[in-house]
């Protein structure tokens, strides 16, 4: 699974000011990271002071996706470019700035 592939695959939406983030738009809030990815991608999950819910990672060879599981079990995705991903993480303080 590569970026563009995804990309593709869903239909993503720009984040505004967000340059090299996506967000999935009018998909089931059901649909996990492995529905997206498929199962041979390795999806970690983190905790950070600036989230109040769970994130989940999955690095791509070209960016990776940063799902956000609520309370409820549904999910909001997040596509991103190598770029808009360490910045992301780096501000969740997940990653080196």
């Amino acid at each position: 699974m590569d970026f563009a592939t995804l990309k593709a695959a869903w239909p993503w939406i720009g984040i505004a000011d967000c340059p090299g983030r996506f967000v999935l738009k009018g998909a089931d809030p059901a649909l996990m990271p492995a529905d997206l990815l498929g199962s041979d991608i390795p999806v970690s999950e983190h905790r950070s002071a600036w989230a109040r819910d769970a994130i989940l990672v999955a690095r791509l060879i070209d960016g990776g996706l940063i799902s956000y599981r609520r309370a409820d079990g549904s999910c909001l995705h997040t596509l991103n470019t190598p770029e808009g991903m360490a910045r992301k993480l780096s501000q969740l303080g997940l990653a080196p700035p």
